[in-house]
């Protein structure tokens, strides 16, 4: 029973298709992603015979066979026989069948390739001859050089021919003869080698061998003493026969040198001009192929394509493609103009004038047609021709207009009128032709037929002024402000302002005034009026429009009589840009709606002086008196008259009249300076004492006390009343550098340390004191305390230009070219560092810079006497006569006052009369050459 069900179990488990063959197709172990295999254990297929065969069970000589081709394939086709403009090198479809299409294609090919190589042959084997002839002719073969000596050999004889030396080194000439004795020289290598167990270099002349080393000891010559160096005599050999070769190589017989550009001159004529990807080109050509298929009537797809063709250098292509787009596109005025560009020029004429016929109203097919006659006659034809298909062109009018003379002109310009009456040009061009009363009816037909223009107007008015109706011109203009704007034309007052310059530029300056007069007040609000014609005559200074300036300020006081800016604006543009009798008169209208304006009066006087004429300054300043009794300004300018014209007594009355209505501190110091100059020293002391004691908080005043106390050697009293001035006026910088310098020049060092060290406790970051105690520390020989004394300073004050400007000249020359670069970035607009570095140039000898350098400062800052000083300087030793005067009258102009080389000449009481130029003079005389 047991058994029995053992069995049962075991047929139960068994798998259904144990003992079943495999169905058709199966491989085992596909299912699961298995593949067959082969191993040395189990030779045969996995797969079923049916099955794809795999080339691992290949036999080797196949799979050797399949590789090969594989190879030889990859190698057809790999990147390195690739060419970018033919491609592989194989054949891509060398396995395809060979069919007709190809052999029609092939035949092609041929034909074009035999057409292009006959086109170019002829030209081809005409310039490989000639290159070739003038090769010959530059290098000819040997034996055509000497075939002249070739055939007068024939006439030697053999005496002769035995005479002839023997090729080789001409200080060892043999003659040419068979029985002569010959000697063969031994070689190198072996002379050198150990002979007799010896090792040497050299050859004793005395042996044998001697004999037979040409140039060495032989019987009958004279030899020098000493060993002989055979290695060197074996190098100088070999240098020798290298140099002889070398300059026989381009010359031995039969040998031809070959210029490879020769070769390639048809080649290089072939080449296009554009420089781009030749792939680029044939994708454009293909791209507008289609354009042109796809759209025939489209011209810019034509112009394209004949232009690239321009481009790559295939310029019949490109007018055969433009003029079979011109008979595709009849109408086409750009394609026609295009092909004539393209065409030379006589077959251009043709084009241009089958375009005319089939295009007659096209103004630049005309234009271009009159463009391309090179006779004034034939262009006159060819514009009155065009004139008669479109006489409605104004270009063409003017064209033709152009060509003719006056008279001509005017008899065209007259019709051109009646066929474009809308042409402002052509009108007014006919009214400049006219005479006075044509030109006036021209003008009013004009304005009957362009009502909305203004230059009819201008014009109208610039003709009445020419010809003397000024009162006529303000009329015009008015008449055309209220026609343009019942026309519905807006008036712009920058247009009308744009009017009245080129008015005034073309001489009318009525007109521009009259222009000016009736628009400066349109469009502007009241309150802004000032303002806006302030800048309105700004506008036209700068534009040279100075009449039309003059007419805004003008108008501009009617409305503003009383505003003392609009006097002062309009006086200093006088000053600028008129004469002196115009800023007279207008000072004079000014000070009469402006007595309370001293500085008007003050003008005016300085005028008049400045003239010459010191009674009507004088008569101006007694007005001035009158209508500003106690002003100080005006007190002082009386003075200054005075004391300049030599009258000391006035100018004493003056200042005592001053003193007595007017003490101010400034009149006490004038008092004073005066009495100074004219060396009444006890005078000027008292005036002094005086005034410190009412105004002691007027350092100036202390100054002066202390300065002529100097001057009288009592430095006692002097020091004493520089310490009680700084006492009074500690914020005084100038007197502490008096105080010190007065201490360094007593020679006591250590108090002009100690006081500039004051000064700078009580001001501090004043550059102008670290200045001094740097110049006091390098006047004493101490230049080590000075660099370090530069440095704090430089600290404290990192934008302080007078010390950079001394940074850079206290460095070595090597290293004052970075300390300016430094200086530069600190103070790139300050004048003393570029002064500094101006004065660099010129020390360096670079004139043209150093120049250009110095007008960038005096341009910076116009009021730094010494950057005038040292630029004229400059241009005395190396400018020319011209220069010198344009920086003299420069200088004049801008009436410097402020540098510590000019302050210290000009305010030097013995020189206290004189001018700018005078100062100028003196100040470069004390200059140095920087070095």
């Amino acid at each position: 029973m047991s058994n029995i069900t053992a069995a049962v179990i075991a047929n139960r488990n068994k798998k259904h298709f144990l003992g079943v063959p495999a169905p058709l197709g199966y491989v085992a172990g596909v299912g699961r992603g298995a593949t067959g295999f082969t191993t040395r254990s189990d030779i045969g297929p996995a797969r079923d015979a049916n099955d794809v065969s795999d080339d691992r069970h290949a036999p080797p000589a196949t799979k050797r066979k399949k590789k090969d081709e594989e190879e030889e394939e990859d190698e057809d086709l790999n990147d390195s026989n690739y060419d970018e403009f033919s491609g592989y090198s194989g054949s891509l479809f060398s396995k395809d069948p060979y069919d007709k299409d190809d052999e029609e294609a092939d035949a092609i090919y041929d034909s074009i390739d035999k057409r292009m190589d006959e086109k170019r042959k002829e030209y081809r084997d005409r310039r490989l001859r000639e290159d070739l002839e003038r090769y010959r002719q530059e290098r000819p073969k040997i034996q055509q050089q000497f075939s002249d000596l070739k055939r007068s050999l024939a006439s030697v004889t053999s005496e002769e021919w035995s005479t002839i030396p023997e090729v080789g080194d001409s200080r060892n000439r043999k003659q040419r003869n068979p029985r002569a004795e010959k000697f063969t020289p031994l070689p190198d290598s072996l002379i050198s080698r150990n002979l007799g167990g010896e090792s040497s270099s050299t050859l004793d002349p005395s042996s044998g061998l001697a004999s037979m080393v040409p140039g060495v000891a032989t019987p009958g010559m004279l030899t020098p003493t000493g060993d002989l160096d055979l290695r060197k005599i074996g190098q100088a050999r070999n240098t020798l026969m290298n140099v002889k070769l070398s300059q026989v190589s381009d010359s031995v017989t039969g040998q031809t040198v070959v210029d490879p550009k020769g070769y390639l001159t048809d080649l290089q004529s072939m080449i296009p001009t554009y420089g781009g990807d030749i792939n680029d080109i044939k994708k454009a050509r293909l791209l507008l192929k289609s354009v042109r298929e796809t759209n025939p009537n489209h011209p810019p797809a034509w112009i394209a394509s004949a232009r690239l063709e321009e481009v790559t250098g295939k310029v019949q292509m490109a007018r055969n493609l433009i003029m079979r787009g011109c008979e595709m596109n009849i109408q086409s005025e750009d394609l026609w103009l295009e092909a004539a560009r393209l065409q030379p020029p006589d077959t251009a004429k043709a084009v241009i004038a089958q375009a005319a016929r089939h295009i007659p109203t096209s103004v630049r097919i005309w234009i271009k047609a009159a463009d391309l006659e090179s006779e004034t006659k034939a262009k006159r034809r060819v514009f009155r021709k065009a004139l008669e298909h479109i006489p409605n062109s104004v270009r063409l009018w003017k064209a033709a207009v152009e060509l003719e003379n006056p008279d001509d002109a005017r008899i065209l310009l007259s019709r051109a009128v009646e066929c474009c009456n809308t042409s402002v040009e052509l009108w007014l061009a006919l009214a400049r032709l006219e005479t006075y009363e044509n030109a006036r009816k021209v003008l009013n037909k004009a304005r009957e037929n362009i009502p909305t223009d203004r230059q009819i107007w201008t014009t109208a008015a610039k003709l009445e002024e020419a010809n003397g109706n000024i009162h006529m011109v303000e009329k015009i203009i008015d008449r055309s402000l209220t026609s343009l704007t019942v026309n519905g034309v807006e008036i712009n007052r920058d247009h009308w302002f744009q009017e009245a310059i080129e008015a005034e530029k073309s001489g009318a300056v009525n007109c521009c005034q009259s222009i000016v007069k009736a628009v400066i007040g349109i469009g502007v609000e009241e309150e802004d009026r000032k303002q806006t014609w302030i800048d309105d005559a700004e506008f036209c200074a700068k534009e040279n429009a100075f009449e039309c300036a003059r007419a805004v300020y003008a108008h501009a006081l009617q409305i503003f009589p009383s505003k003392k800016s609009i006097w002062l604006r309009a006086a200093y543009f006088e000053k600028n840009h008129g004469t002196r009798e115009s800023l007279e008169a207008l000072l004079q209208r000014a000070v009469a709606h402006c007595p309370k304006s001293e500085i008007l009066w003050l003008m005016g006087a300085k005028s008049k002086w400045m003239a010459g004429d010191v009674p009507a300054a004088r008569g101006i300043l007694s007005l001035a008196f009158q209508a500003n009794p106690n002003s100080e300004d005006i007190w002082l300018a009386a003075v200054k008259l005075e004391s300049e014209n030599s009258e000391y007594e006035r100018a004493r009355r003056l200042l005592a009249k001053a003193r007595g209505s007017a003490p101010t501190p400034r009149v006490m110091m004038k008092s004073a300076r005066l009495e100074w100059a004219l060396e009444k020293f006890d005078e000027a002391l008292r005036l002094l004492e005086e005034a410190v004691e009412v105004f002691p908080d007027f350092p100036k005043l202390w100054m002066m006390k202390g300065q002529i106390e100097e001057q009288q050697r009592r430095t006692d009293d002097a020091a004493a009343t520089y310490t009680q001035g700084l006492k009074k006026c500690p914020t005084s910088i100038p007197l502490w550098i008096l105080s010190a310098n007065l201490e360094e020049r007593k020679g006591v060092l250590t108090k002009a340390r100690s006081i500039l060290e004051r000064g700078r406790l009580r001001n501090p970051k004043v550059a102008v004191l670290w200045l001094e105690a740097i110049r006091v520390e390098l006047r004493a020989g101490l230049k080590e305390i000075a660099s370090t004394m530069m440095a704090r300073a430089l600290q404290e004050c990192p934008n302080a230009g007078e010390l950079w400007a001394e940074a850079i000249f206290m460095e070595t020359k090597p290293q004052r070219k970075t300390k300016s670069v430094d200086a530069l970035k600190k103070c790139e607009h300050d004048p003393h560092v570029l002064l500094a570095v101006s004065k660099l140039f010129w020390s360096e000898h670079k004139f043209s810079k150093c120049r250009d350098w110095f007008n960038r400062t005096v341009k910076i800052d116009p009021d730094l006497g010494d950057a005038w000083a040292y630029f004229y300087k400059f241009e005395l030793l190396h400018g020319t006569e011209q220069q010198q005067q344009e920086v003299i009258d420069r200088c004049i102009s801008a009436e410097p006052t402020h540098g510590e080389s000019w302050c210290r000449v000009s305010k030097n009481i013995q020189n206290w009369q004189f001018k700018t130029p005078e100062v100028l003079r003196a100040v470069v005389r004390e200059l140095s050459i920087p070095i």
